[in-house]
C-alpha cells in the first residue's frame, strides 16, 4: 500500500458539506501550499426533493459536482467511500475505513463536523461521520495493536496533531477568509443539484462569515473548535 502523505484530511458525510462549511479555509490552505484531501463518506443519493430523480443518477451527479468544487479549491484528491445516504452507522468496519485513510495520508490536521452541532437537530450522517472520525484518530490510528493487518500493508500507526471541528458551539479557532470568500462561493455553486441558482446564496454566505468574524480584526471568518492532541498526555 502506498503512503500518500498530505497535510490536511477533511472528513465529510455528503458532497457539498465541505464547501458550505469550510471552503474558505480550504482555499486559504491550498494557496499556502498545504495539500488537502477530502473523504466523502456517502454518495448523497437521497439529497433531492425531485420524486423523478433516480438515486443512482443523483449519486453520479453529486460526485461530479464534488470533483468540480474540489478542483476550484485546489484540493489534491477526493476519496469517495460511496455509502448510501442516511445509512451510516458507528461500526468497527466504518471506523477502520477512516483509520486506514488516516494512516495512508498521515495528516497533521483532520477536519470534520462537530458531532454535537448545537442549536437544532443534526443530520445523523453528520453525527456518525464526526464521531467515527474522532474515534479513528484516537486511539485507533495511533495505536500499534489496532488492526494489525494494516501493518502488513505498510500502513503504520499515525498520530494526528490537531483536530478542527466546524459548526461547533464553542469555537476557539478562527480563519480569515476575507480573501477567499469568492472562491468559496464559486465552489459551493458547483453543487448545482443542491443550491440551484439561488440568488441569495452569496449574501447568506457573507452574512454567516461576518458573524463568525465578530471580535476578530478582519471582516470574514470561518470558526472551528480546535483540539491539539498531546499524545504523551492522553490516557
Amino acid at each position: 500500500m502506498t503512503v500518500k502523505q498530505a497535510r490536511v484530511l477533511v472528513t465529510i458525510p455528503h458532497p457539498d458539506d465541505a464547501e458550505s462549511r469550510m471552503a474558505g479555509t480550504v482555499a486559504r490552505w491550498t494557496r499556502e501550499g498545504k495539500e488537502v484531501i477530502y473523504i466523502v463518506c456517502t454518495n448523497g443519493d437521497k439529497g433531492t426533493s425531485d420524486p423523478n430523480m433516480k438515486p443512482e443518477e443523483l449519486a453520479d451527479i453529486r460526485e461530479q459536482e464534488q470533483l468540480a468544487a474540489a478542483n476550484v479549491l485546489g484540493v489534491r484528491e477526493v476519496v469517495f467511500l460511496r455509502h448510501p445516504d442516511q445509512s451510516l452507522e458507528d461500526t468497527p468496519e466504518f471506523r477502520k475505513e477512516i483509520m486506514r485513510l488516516i494512516r495512508m495520508y498521515r495528516p497533521d490536521t483532520v477536519v470534520t463536523i462537530d458531532p454535537f452541532y448545537p442549536g437544532h437537530l443534526n443530520h445523523r450522517d453528520h453525527r456518525i461521520t464526526a464521531q467515527v472520525t474522532l474515534d479513528a484518530i484516537y486511539p485507533s490510528a495511533g495505536g500499534i495493536p489496532t488492526s494489525l493487518d494494516l501493518l502488513g500493508q505498510e500502513l503504520r500507526p499515525h498520530r494526528v496533531k490537531e483536530v478542527l471541528l466546524c459548526g461547533a458551539g464553542d469555537p476557539n479557532y478562527y480563519v480569515n477568509i476575507t480573501d477567499t470568500i469568492d472562491v468559496k462561493i464559486t465552489a459551493l455553486r458547483c453543487h448545482e443539484s443542491q443550491v440551484g441558482e439561488r440568488l441569495e446564496l452569496e449574501e447568506w454566505m457573507r452574512r454567516r462569515a461576518r458573524t463568525s468574524a465578530e471580535g476578530q480584526d478582519y471582516e470574514l471568518a470561518e470558526a472551528f473548535h480546535r483540539e491539539e492532541i498531546r499524545w504523551s498526555l492522553v490516557p
